[in-house]
């Protein structure tokens, strides 16, 4: 049975999965969810995911929500196909993918999405973005990619010398920061510009990205 992703091509949670699939070369289906008509928030995709949210996931008997979550098992699953995003030969180098994951997810994830929301959003319904919340947001951003920019200089991905799950869950995100008036964040910090470079040419980076449509 085919591995099967419920969600939408703007998404960046869903364009996670998709990347992480690219990247094992596994094939999947993409099963579109309506959230303009709130199909996300009824049955039968709450059966699926409670929470309403996308993407949604079945491999086989397997049906799982939540991005990172997805992006482990399929990792774990697939370690020998493709990438080996875990890093999983050494103990040591795995550990350090699940830290930089949690700063992903804990330190990362929630300024660049509400900056994103604020610039690229929340204009779609026809407001203006509140500028304080931006300035605000793009200063604790700013404090992370600090310390990116320290980890950077001593290695070419974060958790050391391979690409991993760390760093390809940063990749939708950026894909959309890249565009705005913020990007700078990104390019005047030297490592941090020469990292994004890299994974952003990944092919795999390249096909999901093409299909982001946000913006």
């Amino acid at each position: 049975m085919a591995i099967k992703v419920h969600g939408a091509l703007f998404s960046t949670c869903t364009a996670r999965v998709l990347i992480c699939l690219c990247e094992k070369g596994l094939d999947y289906e993409l099963l579109p969810i309506d959230m303009v008509a709130g199909a996300h928030k009824q049955q039968p995709f709450r059966s699926l995911n409670p929470f309403g949210e996308i993407p949604a996931f079945e491999d086989g008997e397997v049906s799982l929500f939540e991005s990172r979550a997805i992006n482990r098992y399929l990792a774990r699953k697939h370690k020998d196909i493709g990438t080996d995003l875990l890093l999983s030969n050494s103990f040591t180098q795995s550990a350090l993918v699940e830290t930089w994951m949690e700063v992903e997810a804990h330190k990362f994830d929630s300024p660049s999405s509400v900056i994103l929301r604020q610039i690229i959003v929340i204009p779609k319904y026809g407001k203006a973005p509140d500028k304080q919340v931006i300035e605000t947001e793009m200063e604790k951003l700013g404090k992370v990619l600090d310390v990116y920019e320290e980890r950077l200089s001593k290695s070419k991905y974060l958790a050391g010398e391979n690409y991993s799950l760390a760093d390809l869950h940063h990749i939708p995100p950026l894909v959309y920061f890249m565009k705005t008036s913020k990007a700078n964040a990104i390019t005047s910090r030297p490592h941090v510009s020469a990292w994004w470079n890299d994974i952003s040419l990944r092919p795999a980076t390249v096909k999901i990205s093409a299909t982001m449509s946000l913006l």
